[in-house]
């Protein structure tokens, strides 16, 4: 073993001493571990943070939430740093036979590799952040193109490490995937399914952040909160999670309520089954009970009846009117109050609107507010509510 430079100059002070090689061999690989133990606190606590420092003073606004991005790669760099001054040190520091000096070195080359690999990650992700600040970053998600380049990323750290420890070119390992293609294609089966899918799910925006999705076969009715290479999370409206695959998406059929949250109003379409037995024609003296008690003329026209209305054909120009003159309804959507087909069950009475207020718990007081009006009123028009039990049962049983 030829000595190290360090240990060269250590050396004449342990001359007086019975073991100067071997107390001369621990000074100088003590010295070297703790520079490299001080290089790396220098760089992760001092320099690289007066960057980033400096960065955020010159872009606060897009820099300041990247700070916990900024502090790991802070800590990949320095570390990627220190094996490169290990590597480039170790041999004058460090007194070592010739077969662990070469097992150290592949150790640290493979470390070097991995922190390689986790830059390029951690710069990915500062790159994804910064892009996800923009407007249009909604519109066009690339989460799942970030996590392509990642896993490119360390299927190339992971062919150099095999190439380093079989002590062959790159290109040879390369050369072998074509045997191994079949299996390949099978373990990365979803991932390519994923990435062809977020491609067209990006083009076509057909999903992005925030929007309300319902697929049925997975269960999901909520928000997206995510939207990866392989899996979208869907946060359901009771806060459970739904996690799906992201080819799913393209390959099956889902709903996106986005053309809701975006139009002016969201759909209201609920019905009355009405008993076809109270049906009848409006007489003068109901149609004046019914004038009385609720101002009919307020929601209807009352001159542009036709002679014999019927109590159904005034509830309907009612409920109608009422909902044109509800301060919830959006009125430039469309509105209306329809009779639908006669069925075993009654006569269904659909009311048809939109409400102004789009979010759902306000969507469903309106609907429930609009129910228990046209409810209440029914029997002022002498019309019933088709129930399983018809009639009104007096007395107790």
């Amino acid at each position: 073993m030829t000595q190290s430079h360090l240990q060269k100059l250590l050396k004449p002070l342990f001359a007086d001493t019975e073991r100067a090689e071997l107390l001369s061999t621990i000074s100088a690989t003590g010295i070297g571990l703790m520079a490299i133990i001080l290089l790396y606190f220098f760089l992760s606590s001092l320099m690289l943070p007066a960057l980033q420092s400096l960065m955020m003073r010159i872009a606060p606004q897009r820099t300041s939430a990247l700070k916990p991005l900024l502090i790991k790669l802070n800590r990949r760099l320095a570390g990627f740093i220190c094996c490169v001054a290990f590597l480039a040190s170790f041999q004058t520091v460090v007194q070592i036979p010739e077969l662990y000096l070469d097992i150290i070195h592949s150790c640290v080359k493979i470390l070097l590799i991995v922190y390689g690999g986790f830059i390029v990650s951690s710069m990915v992700s500062i790159g994804g952040a910064l892009y996800n600040q923009f407007e249009f970053s909604r519109e066009v998600p690339i989460q799942g193109l970030i996590q392509l380049v990642k896993l490119i990323t360390f299927i190339i750290c992971a062919i150099l490490i095999f190439a380093l420890l079989l002590e062959r070119s790159p290109t040879y390992i390369i050369s072998g995937f074509g045997a191994i293609a079949a299996v390949t294609m099978l373990v990365f089966k979803d991932t390519i399914l994923g990435f062809v899918a977020s491609i067209q799910i990006a083009a076509n925006r057909l999903v992005t952040y925030g929007d309300w999705i319902q697929v049925d076969s997975y269960g999901a009715d909520g928000e997206v909160i995510d939207l990866g290479l392989n899996t979208v999370k869907v946060r359901n409206w009771d806060n459970t999670i739904t996690t799906l695959p992201t080819y799913t998406l393209v390959s099956g059929s889902f709903k996106n309520w986005r053309g809701m949250q975006e139009s002016g109003g969201r759909r209201i379409k609920r019905s009355l089954n009405i008993d076809m037995n109270s049906i009848r024609i409006a007489d003068d003296e109901l149609q004046q009970s019914i004038e009385e008690t609720l101002q009919l003329c307020e929601y209807i026209n009352t001159t542009s009846l036709p002679d014999k209305v019927t109590n159904l054909g005034l509830f309907r120009r009612y409920a109608e009117g009422y909902l044109k003159q509800h301060d919830r309804i959006n009125k430039d959507l469309t509105l209306m109050v329809r009779e639908l087909q006669p069925l075993n069950h009654g006569l269904p009475i659909e009311f048809y609107c939109f409400s102004a207020d789009k979010r759902w718990i306000s969507y469903e007081h309106i609907q429930a507010e609009i129910m228990d009006h046209l409810l209440a009123v029914l029997p002022i028009f002498e019309l019933r509510p088709y129930q399983s039990v018809s009639g009104q049962m007096n007395g107790s049983s």
